[in-house]
């Protein structure tokens, strides 16, 4: 979910007059990484470390994200499902970073905030892809 915020307020700005420059763009993605850092860091209560770690993990789930939907872009995918297979690759995998940077109590807390529904959501696109390719077979 974190991460489709982050696409849609960093990468496309749909209502805006001229597309923002890649400086604003990057000055826009640490704007919404640095909320969700803090918003994670008031609710699970995190220590300095998990911060860090939190950080580091949206910054880098975020780029490489942004340059898989970049080289999508420059290639001129059309398919809607392909950008949203990116999206949930790099989703599940901040997901799975953060259960490991997370206690238990914190995981519980983070599960229970939309993780956990976010996660099945996942899931379940990844399961009708299988289930297509498999099909087509």
């Amino acid at each position: 979910m974190l991460m489709a915020a982050v696409f849609a307020a960093a990468v496309c700005p749909l209502l805006a007059q001229a597309p923002p420059s890649p400086e604003e763009q990057e000055k826009q993605m640490y704007e919404v990484i640095d909320k969700e850092v803090e918003r994670l860091g008031t609710m699970l209560d995190l220590a300095d470390w998990q911060v860090f770690r939190i950080d580091s993990t949206l910054t880098h789930d975020y780029r490489a994200m942004t340059e898989e939907i970049m080289a999508l872009r420059m290639s001129k995918v059309s398919a809607g499902t392909a950008y949203v297979a990116v999206q949930d690759k790099w989703q599940e995998a901040t997901y799975q970073s953060y259960l490991r940077i997370l206690n238990e109590d914190q995981k519980a807390k983070y599960l229970k905030s939309g993780a956990a529904k976010a996660k099945k959501a996942r899931d379940k696109r990844a399961e009708k892809v299988r289930a297509a390719e498999l099909k087509n077979q």
